[in-house]
């Protein structure tokens, strides 16, 4: 059922969707649904629900991302693995790396790959943190995240990661477009301008907003600052 409401979305929307990926969020439902018995990894437990709100609502992007073949891409946040894992399942060329700052839903996620035969980095670690690394640093072509922190937060947790040219796309609900307004000032001192805001409904009705930043010069060694400096004083 699961499978068969992604795949009639991925249809309408023309893009294209094998048995063998539509069997995989099949498979990872199963999964999310068997270990949030054991953990708490997500609120939304009834069928329909994830499909529509983690898997349609991950695959959205590909409406209007700009993906090239092998791209490195970097969810960061990642959660349950959302929008990282559906992504891959529908573009299995890309290089994926998931990040996020606790441990057991990495354990989770290991199992999610090997089950699913999905090649990707997991990354157990603050997203400040790491976005200071010599070898995570403006490495990646994409990151992306749908974690719920406020926009001038998020690029910063975000764009550090993120290498000249590439583009960070942040997932966010109905009220993005305030949100960009405010973060403004963090965009601009991070080494990113904000290219476009494109929204959508999803099945359910419920909308999402999708901002689509460009790195365009380096991010000074200055950020990401540290967690408590970022939530506490947004740039």
């Amino acid at each position: 059922m699961i499978g068969e409401t992604v795949k009639q979305w991925c249809i309408e929307n023309k893009i294209a969707i094998s048995d063998q990926q539509t069997a995989a969020f099949e498979k990872y439902a199963e999964l999310l649904i068997e270990w949030n018995q054991k953990m708490n990894l997500t609120a939304i437990t009834e069928p329909n629900e994830i499909a529509v709100k983690h898997f349609i609502d991950s695959i959205s992007l590909l409406k209007f991302a700009e993906i090239k073949n092998g791209a490195s891409v970097i969810d960061i946040g990642t959660g349950a693995g959302f929008p990282g894992i559906p992504l891959k399942i529908m573009r299995p060329d890309i290089q994926l790396t998931l990040l996020d700052s606790l441990n057991k839903r990495l354990i989770f996620l290991d199992e999610v790959c090997r089950n699913l035969a999905v090649s990707a980095e997991l990354i157990h670690a603050r997203a400040e943190e790491y976005g200071q690394k010599t070898e995570y640093r403006e490495r990646y072509d994409i990151a992306v995240s749908r974690a719920v922190a406020n926009l001038p937060a998020l690029c910063e947790y975000c764009i550090p990661y993120v290498k000249v040219g590439g583009v960070f796309y942040a997932m966010k609900g109905a009220d993005g477009e305030n949100e960009l307004e405010n973060a403004a000032n963090a965009i601009s001192l991070l080494g990113g301008t904000s290219r476009e805001i494109l929204s959508l409904s999803l099945p359910d009705n419920s909308k999402r907003t999708f901002i689509i930043i460009d790195k365009i010069k380096n991010t000074s060694t200055k950020y990401p600052r540290r967690g408590v400096k970022i939530n506490k004083k947004t740039l």
